[in-house]
């Protein structure tokens, strides 16, 4: 068994490591040549999440929301546990106005890992645009509860704010 583990601790190293140059181009915003960059990744190595998950990441800065969606799909098609593309998808999905399957990735993620403050917060948006108040400030404070970076903190705080004056 240990040596399945150390195998597959391997892969997941290699799969980092292909895509490690091309996160690099993301973080300086030279999103066409990342784009470029994890395509041909993700031809030599289909099976490698990271190249699928920051191709979405790449769309999506680009503005290309259908196919961000269908990068954050395949990227769970090979990991199906991959936490950061579940909740990304559930972003782009309501972005999208898809808010029932946004819902189930949403819901699947806190299955997934419950109380984690990034699918609380894409749950809670997802109620929001589905008008279920209630529901939005149950996620959206439980999300606050989980100490979360200031900006997004701050958002919601104004999303809350405006739920109690009826603004919603």
């Amino acid at each position: 068994m240990a040596a399945s583990k150390d195998d597959s601790e391997a892969k997941d190293r290699a799969h980092w490591a292909a895509v490690d140059d091309a996160t690099e181009l993301l973080h300086e915003e030279r999103y066409r040549e990342a784009l470029v960059a994890l395509r041909n990744v993700a031809v030599r190595d289909p099976k490698n999440p990271y190249a699928y998950y920051f191709l979405g990441v790449g769309l999506f800065e680009m503005g290309e929301m259908e196919p961000a969606r269908d990068a954050y799909r395949a990227c769970l098609h090979v990991a199906p546990k991959h936490l950061g593309a579940r909740v990304a998808l559930t972003h782009i999905l309501r972005q999208l106005g898809d808010l029932r399957e946004a819902l189930k990735e949403g819901t699947t993620a806190l299955a997934q890992a419950p109380g984690d403050s990034d699918a609380l917060h894409a749950v809670g948006l997802v109620h929001l645009a589905r008008g279920d108040d209630a529901a939005a400030r149950r996620y959206l404070e439980a999300f606050l509860a989980a100490s979360p970076e200031l900006e997004a903190a701050m958002e919601v705080r104004g999303i809350l704010d405006g739920l109690d004056k009826g603004l919603s």
